[in-house]
């Protein structure tokens, strides 16, 4: 089983990001892997502890990005590639896609992949699309917001969340997914993994990239802030009760 995990770097969402002139304030923030590309990656390595192969990771970025790639080796997986390109954060999701397109055609030489993970959605622009424009440029089957999936017989059978609860999709190998968050969380590096981790080699490709401008994001604006609640404090329950039927009656929402 060849399995390729795509990730990407962000700004740390536990951060309190600020937008001022349409622009996040993002230089002091650490980057960090996508939230969503880590439980991608813990998928694909218990996939592959229970198939036998190989889990590559692949991301776009600079020098500072292999430090992530480090930190994938540490927790599993085997070979980790870097398409370098400093203008990385410059990216639509559709540059993004043809660029991953690029270098799996490149990787591919050697060997085809049967998997290809990504996480549903960044947590930096959510648009939740890459994953479907790569699916397009690939040719392949495509489910998303995968939470469990399993192997057999060259058949992909995963459990997909949606609004209304889940659904069970099948598709023939080679396939795509993208990975919503599992009932369990991504494993931790050892100390003899990270150790391991940092005498790999991360492997580079060198692509032509030429961003499309056709998709462009004008502006960033942050969330409106949540407006504080209401205490109600009666002495009885059935005051209580009142009260808040009175205060729901004010506001219009009864």
């Amino acid at each position: 089983m060849n399995i390729l995990v795509c990730i990407k770097e962000v700004p740390d969402d536990s951060v309190d990001i600020k937008v001022e002139s349409g622009v996040p304030q993002i230089e002091n923030v650490t980057p960090v892997i996508n939230a969503f590309d880590t439980y991608s990656l813990e998928m694909a390595v218990r996939l592959k502890e229970k198939l036998d192969g190989k889990v590559t990771v692949l991301s776009i970025g600079n020098d500072d990005v292999k430090n992530s790639l480090k930190n994938c080796l540490a927790v599993g997986a085997d070979e980790a590639v870097l398409v370098k390109y400093d203008d990385y954060k410059s990216l639509n999701s559709r540059d993004i896609a043809n660029i991953l397109k690029s270098a799996i055609s490149k990787l591919e030489e050697s060997e085809k992949f049967d998997l290809v993970c990504l996480g549903k959605e960044s947590t930096d622009t959510q648009s939740s699309t890459v994953g479907i424009y790569l699916a397009e440029e690939l040719k392949v089957g495509a489910i998303t917001n995968v939470i469990e999936m399993e192997v057999n017989n060259n058949l992909l059978e995963a459990k997909s969340q949606t609004d209304f609860g889940y659904r069970i999709i099948e598709t023939k190998l080679p396939s795509l997914v993208t990975i919503n968050k599992p009932e369990y969380d991504p494993r931790y590096p050892t100390i003899k993994s990270k150790m391991a981790a940092r005498r790999k080699e991360i492997s580079e490709i060198e692509i032509e990239i030429m961003p499309n401008n056709d998709l462009t994001i004008i502006s960033n604006i942050e969330p409106p802030k949540r407006q504080s609640g209401i205490k109600i404090q009666e002495e009885e329950i059935e005051d209580s009760v009142k009260k808040a039927i009175e205060i729901m009656v004010q506001e219009k929402v009864l």
